[in-house]
């Protein structure tokens, strides 16, 4: 499935603005990768492996939290971590 991520919860979007530069490219890189291949993170809830909430590491310490919208063709872009 083709999606885009162009989505992003307005937590998710504060989160984006607070990173350090150092981060910027590995979450494009993660944006990208989510364009191709949506599903290709862990899911958030091990309990519900078939749940659409999901999560991908992104450089060395980031995690991203998503969701898959399937019949949109999207991914919302819930919370982002970096530590």
């Amino acid at each position: 499935m083709e999606s885009t991520c162009r989505c992003t919860a307005p937590v998710a979007e504060e989160q984006i603005t607070a990173l350090p530069d150092e981060a910027l490219r590995p979450l494009a890189e993660l944006f990208t990768l989510l364009e191709t291949a949506p599903w290709s993170g862990e899911p958030y809830n091990r309990a519900k492996p078939r749940s659409n909430m999901l999560t991908h590491a992104f450089g060395e310490r980031g995690l991203a939290t998503y969701v898959v919208l399937e019949e949109q063709r999207e991914t919302l872009l819930v919370r982002l971590e970096w530590p």
